[in-house]
């Protein structure tokens, strides 16, 4: 279960005694009722889906929290993938003010110029977030993005299907014990990266040099997998591991914690060939309307109770030390959650590959996934075809066996007459 969260919130108020009152908040508090009136409008975001503490099993409701504390409007949406994402940004006229994309997706965006310098002197929250988070290679210069959470793919299963403790490879997505139980990743970046790192020899999805033989490999590994494949999932991968409806599943680190705690048949396995390692940031994109409000949003999520209360509900690692200072034990000493430095030497981080072979990687993910299509369409044709095949076995055989008695009784007949004849 998600465990609830004590959140402090501390308002100072200084009354002077003569003519006049004014109200002040630390940066890292609530703001107060006179604070409220300057900040009026709408903010937009857009995020993955369940990343952000919304109120279920008494934690904390981040949005209305932010709505009660600035009177401004959260219009807040949902993406299942940087793709996705990507593609609304670039095909869309919708706008958004704060975006949480991934790594390599960030590095994209820059240099696309589709998003926006931030201004950190209206962050001052920025502070609590690690230097280490603060420049980075998809972000150099530290110009474009707030660390929000971090992490890495890990493998969940379910131990009434799996001996516990039996698997520790990427290679387990493959295994034909587990047919029509396996899960994969509905998204081209994450699926095409195991895919490479279970092909013989090994490609390394950490690469900025992909060739399109390296993801011609890959994705005939993914097309050997549908044999096995239950669905690809994202978002689903929570109903089907909680609800004991499959076996199996790659997923993100954070994620996975979240569903251990709801069902207590589930375990994790850390891939011994190491994993993607990724850090999620908010963002502001050029089509944004409230870069004011973004930025006072962006502020409000630093603030320490509020992203501790969204790493607890999330189960991500977060970038914040003051959150991290404010989790609890049990969270902090989760070998799945935070792993050990020598697990995270294995890992590789995803690079803004050429957009060539990025739109390629994406096209052939489709071919992967339509090919389920067209392997049951193969089915079905074979099935039918045997099953005619068997027909005409049938009739065949009795129309032989018609013939056969209608030959044995014209020659009984004819026997029949000679020997009539003879008497």
């Amino acid at each position: 279960m998600r465990k609830l969260f004590c959140l402090i919130s501390l308002a100072l108020l200084l009354i002077s005694t003569l003519s006049f009152s004014a109200c002040t908040s630390s940066d890292e508090n609530a703001a107060t009722d006179d604070s409220i009136s300057d900040y009026q409008g709408e903010v937009n975001v857009y995020n993955w889906g369940e990343y952000i503490s919304n109120g279920d099993d008494d934690t904390l409701d981040v949005i209305a929290e932010f709505e009660k504390e600035y009177n401004i409007k959260v219009n807040y949406t949902n993406f299942e993938t940087n793709e996705e994402m990507y593609n609304i940004l670039s095909n869309s006229n919708s706008t958004y003010d704060v975006i949480i994309p991934s790594d390599y997706m960030i590095a994209r965006l820059i240099e696309e110029n589709m998003l926006e310098e931030i201004d950190y002197s209206n962050i001052p929250n920025y502070k609590n977030i690690l230097d280490n988070f603060k420049t980075s290679d998809y972000d150099p210069q530290g110009k474009y993005s707030v660390a929000y959470a971090w992490g890495y793919v890990a493998m969940v299963y379910n131990t009434t299907m799996i001996e516990k403790g039996s698997i520790d490879s990427f290679s387990a997505l493959w295994d034909k014990k587990y047919k029509d139980n396996v899960l994969m990743f509905n998204n081209s970046r994450d699926a095409t990266a195991i895919a490479m790192q279970v092909c013989d020899p090994a490609i390394d999805p950490g690469s900025k040099n992909f060739s399109i033989e390296d993801i011609d490999r890959a994705t005939n590994k993914l097309i050997e997998q549908k044999s096995i494949l239950k669905k690809y999932v994202m978002d689903q991968v929570f109903t089907e591991m909680e609800g004991n409806q499959a076996a199996i599943a790659p997923y993100y680190a954070g994620d996975i914690y979240t569903m251990m705690q709801n069902n207590p048949d589930l375990d994790y396995c850390k891939p011994k060939e190491g994993s993607n390692l990724f850090v999620d940031a908010m963002c502001i994109p050029t089509c944004c309307k409230n870069k004011e409000n973004a930025e006072l949003f962006i502020n409000f999520m630093c603030r320490p109770d509020i992203a501790a209360a969204n790493a607890e509900y999330i189960g991500y690692a977060t970038p914040n030390s003051a959150a991290y200072d404010l989790l609890d034990d049990d969270i902090k000493n989760s070998e799945l959650v935070y792993p050990s430095q020598e697990y995270m030497d294995k890992c590789y981080t995803f690079s803004n590959i050429d957009d060539e072979i990025y739109s390629y990687m994406q096209e052939k993910f489709v071919k992967a996934c339509s090919s389920s299509a067209e392997i049951s369409e193969l089915e079905t044709k074979q099935t039918s075809n045997s099953a005619k095949i068997a027909v005409l076995v049938i009739l065949c055989v009795i129309i032989i066996a018609t013939i056969i008695v209608i030959i044995y009784d014209i020659r009984r007949a004819i026997k029949n007459r000679n020997r009539i004849n003879k008497i």
